[in-house]
């Protein structure tokens, strides 16, 4: 079993910065690629930033590049995602997932998720 828990998330005014976390257990180590998504309220999970096994490798997506950035302490078994310049618009629920074989944007591959952190941004 893998468990994923988010935490991190809260209320902020745009342009602040806010750091997550997602720290992993159980079978979850440094061999898995983690990502995190993101998912507003009537929209679909959407992919923010996902991590090589040893973060030397990291995408993120266009809406959140150069604000955003991930990373991950393997001795730690935890995934961060700092988060800078916020917008209204990166309203939505934070969710980290991992995978023992994938490094994808597609939310459907990913075999473990935690159940997310509310991020709210206020204009």
């Amino acid at each position: 079993q893998v468990q994923l828990v988010e935490s991190g998330g809260g209320l902020v005014q745009a342009g602040d910065s806010l750091r997550l976390s997602c720290a992993a257990s159980g079978r979850a180590d440094s061999t898995f690629y983690m990502a995190w998504f993101r998912q507003a309220p009537g929209k679909e999970r959407e992919f923010v930033s996902v991590l090589t096994r040893s973060s030397i490798g990291t995408d993120y997506a266009d809406s959140v590049k150069g604000r955003f950035t991930a990373s991950r302490d393997n001795a730690k078994n935890t995934m961060y995602l700092q988060m800078n310049s916020l917008k209204p618009e990166d309203t939505a629920v934070y969710f980290c997932a991992a995978d023992p074989t994938t490094y994808s944007r597609n939310p459907n591959v990913y075999d473990y998720w935690g159940r997310g952190t509310q991020v709210t941004v206020s204009s």
